[in-house]
């Protein structure tokens, strides 16, 4: 499990443009570590899909789709990026 956590923060860390990488890894650095398989599965579901599609949901500007919906992505949703120093 802890190969995948690495492989899935890598992931999330390399999207396609920086506000994704920001939006993403920092949410994967926070929570990764917590989530079982079940999470995990839906994360790695959510780096599946193109980054601007998961990009609009994430700030407002579609809604996501019955089929899309996990509760890591309402997680995803509601989390709130800050800056670190450094």
């Amino acid at each position: 499990m802890d190969a995948r956590r690495r492989k899935l923060k890598f992931r999330a860390w390399r999207r396609g443009f920086r506000e994704m990488d920001l939006l993403m890894g920092s949410f994967a650095d926070q929570y990764l570590d917590q989530y079982g398989e079940t999470e995990l599965d839906q994360f790695e579901a959510l780096l599946n899909l193109p980054d601007w599609e998961v990009y609009a949901w994430l700030v407002g500007q579609a809604e996501v789709p019955d089929d899309q919906r996990s509760p890591v992505l309402d997680q995803l949703i509601a989390f709130k990026y800050a800056a670190q120093a450094g």
